[in-house]
């Protein structure tokens, strides 16, 4: 065999490259260590969970990796997570802008049947990683006109993010009962929001069909509907509350406005939840214009503020 030769100019250059590649190397792993060295975002509060539902950035782009970028620049820590962008990272189809929806649903529906929940796992470590929790999604799936296997798919694929709940609209006493009994199946609580149609007796048909009907109770939706404090409706019902919105509106069917500035008690609803220690989480939802020259992440990091000045 022919003994190979190597010239000096190309260990020279070898070397060269591969002092190189070390040098970069470490730099990557430099820059990673300071990635995972990095503070995570910090929401609970004097023992709350401050959380903030997705819907509140629906102003700006919205893939699932957007979201969690805002999530870390307010510096919330826990989210309700909303369906739309959830099934977009898992690769749902997409609907045409031209597409009638009765058209579409069933294609949607064969999807949400068949899909595995490998990327829904995937989403959850990604928050999980940054140091963001989701405790509830808001799903597309829990309607009247939905499938079974649509709502079985619902509750896996919340269980894959790592929720306790998922929310919806509350229907009507049919469709409460069918949830309830599918979340029973499942052993997973359903969170019903309601707007200004609540009542301090709204949900009690709910609560009594299945032990896994809960409230997503929305504090300015049921200030502004019932011109009243939700303060002694969370005394009553505490235990049966889910995750619970937070936002201001006016009395009287009035609109939102930013906090502090409507009829809602916030104060007082966060310091309740602070003295008695409950547990589930105030969410912020973005709902008051958004001032010329601002956006939603400045925005929500003012309601946070707000929240943090409230539970001192």
């Amino acid at each position: 065999m022919k003994k190979q030769t190597i010239s000096r100019r190309y260990f020279i250059g070898s070397g060269a490259i591969a002092a190189t590649s070390m040098l970069f190397l470490s730099k990557i792993s430099f820059a990673g260590s300071i990635l995972r060295s990095a503070a995570k975002p910090n929401s609970v509060i004097n023992g709350v969970q401050i959380g903030v539902i997705t819907y509140s950035f629906r102003s700006m782009p919205g893939t699932a990796e957007d979201l969690l970028k805002y999530c870390i620049d307010c510096n919330i820590n826990a989210i309700e997570l909303m369906g739309d962008a959830a099934e977009a990272y898992a690769g749902a189809p997409k609907r045409e802008s031209n597409q009638n929806w009765a058209d579409f649903a069933p294609k949607m529906a064969e999807w949400r049947a068949g899909v595995a929940m490998d990327k829904f796992k995937e989403l959850r470590k990604m928050y999980n990683d940054a140091g963001v929790t989701i405790y509830a999604w808001k799903p597309n799936a829990l309607g009247a006109k939905n499938t079974d296997a649509e709502i079985d798919y619902a509750f896996n694929a919340g269980k894959a993010l790592g929720v306790n709940h998922v929310t919806v609209e509350l229907p009507d006493e049919a469709q409460t009962k069918r949830l309830g009994d599918l979340a029973a199946k499942h052993k997973m609580m359903v969170g019903y929001h309601a707007h200004t149609q609540a009542t301090p007796t709204l949900w009690d048909a709910a609560l009594a069909q299945s032990k896994y009907n809960g409230i997503n109770l929305d504090i300015g939706h049921y200030a502004s509907g019932t011109s009243s404090s939700p303060v002694p409706f969370i005394e009553k019902y505490h235990d049966r509350i889910t995750s619970m919105h937070i936002k201001d509106r006016k009395f009287n069917d009035g609109p939102n406005a930013p906090w502090g500035q409507g009829d809602t008690p916030i104060k007082e609803v966060l310091q309740l939840m602070k003295k008695n220690k409950y547990k589930f989480p105030a969410t912020i939802e973005l709902e008051y214009k958004i001032p010329d020259g601002s956006d939603a992440v400045k925005e929500v990091k003012i309601c946070r503020a707000y929240a943090a000045d409230a539970l001192k």
